[in-house]
């Protein structure tokens, strides 16, 4: 499957505006070469209810959602979709009670659970230092010394 992710906020809303579209997402991501059995290996398979998938060789039930954040998640995932959308496309990040105020859910204790849910699966593990030319746009705690220029700010690492 190709990446297409929406762009704006409003392709969101109308792309994942529903539980069944979220599926359909996911369940491309997650078998882009067709469904195959984990337990069996069998091709076979039917859609018996949300997020779930019935082999037809062993009759092993599977959930498009096992194994991911979102496994035994009561938040619907059209929820979760616009969770991953704030947290994104905010520059200076988020935090729960933004994302709480934001999504409208009732619980702190709910959006602090998605929001490091989802912080770490955007963390690559094993993933390769920083090397060469980095530009930060202002360190924490670091104060830009008058005159000093972007360039003044860059550091080799």
């Amino acid at each position: 499957m190709d990446e297409d992710y929406p762009k704006t906020l409003l392709e969101l809303e109308r792309r994942f505006c529903t539980e069944e579209a979220c599926v359909e997402y996911l369940a491309a991501l997650r078998w882009a070469g067709g469904w195959v059995c984990p337990r069996c290996g069998g091709a076979d398979a039917w859609s018996i209810r949300r997020a779930r998938w019935l082999c037809g060789h062993c009759w092993y039930e599977m959930s498009v959602t096992a194994g991911t954040i979102f496994q035994d998640s009561h938040v619907p995932l059209t929820i979760w979709f616009r969770a991953m959308w704030q947290i994104i496309s905010q520059k200076n990040g988020m935090s729960a009670l933004g994302l709480q105020r934001v999504l409208g859910l009732g619980s702190y204790k709910t959006a602090w659970a998605m929001l490091h849910k989802l912080r770490r699966a955007i963390v690559r593990p094993g993933r390769d230092r920083l090397d060469g030319v980095v530009e930060v746009e202002r360190p924490i705690g670091a104060e830009r010394k008058p005159g000093q220029s972007a360039e003044g700010r860059r550091k080799r690492l």
